[in-house]
């Protein structure tokens, strides 16, 4: 019997969204030195700031590329900042819940999201463009 559900199995045999991107908008990488899980993301941010493409690369466990497929699948279509709110909770809620000794893998998901959108925001930044034109994030 697995201690995973079958919604988590499911990512982690079928992953969404996986493999590198061309030109990316915005790139976050995270780990977790302790467990050895590495992520990173790559998103394609459109000019009314939403998230149009996502794809990612993971190095871990089977938490670990299941919260990176859902993560990618949760963020497709969100603002920025919509993606910004993302917490690690929602995520794991969305797999029907992990393990406990796994919730960090679902940290590590949205922060590899929240670390891409940041990377993004600070490109925009370093162009002079005004992300959030419309509001505060």
């Amino acid at each position: 019997m697995s201690v995973y559900n079958e919604k988590v199995m499911e990512h982690f045999r079928h992953p969404r969204n996986v493999g590198v991107m061309d030109d990316p908008s915005g790139v976050g990488e995270v780990g977790n030195i302790s467990c050895g899980d590495i992520m990173r993301m790559y998103i394609k941010v459109d000019a009314s700031e939403r998230i149009t493409d996502i794809k990612f690369q993971t190095f871990g466990c089977g938490a670990a590329v299941a919260t990176s497929s859902i993560v990618t699948e949760m963020a497709i279509g969100k603002t920025v900042h919509e993606a910004l709110a993302m917490t690690n909770k929602q995520v794991a809620e969305s797999l029907g819940g992990l393990p406990p000794l796994k919730l960090h893998c679902s940290n590590l998901a949205a922060d590899a999201l929240h670390a891409a959108v940041k990377d993004y925001l600070a490109r925009q930044e370093a162009l002079g463009t005004e992300p959030f034109a419309s509001g505060a994030v």
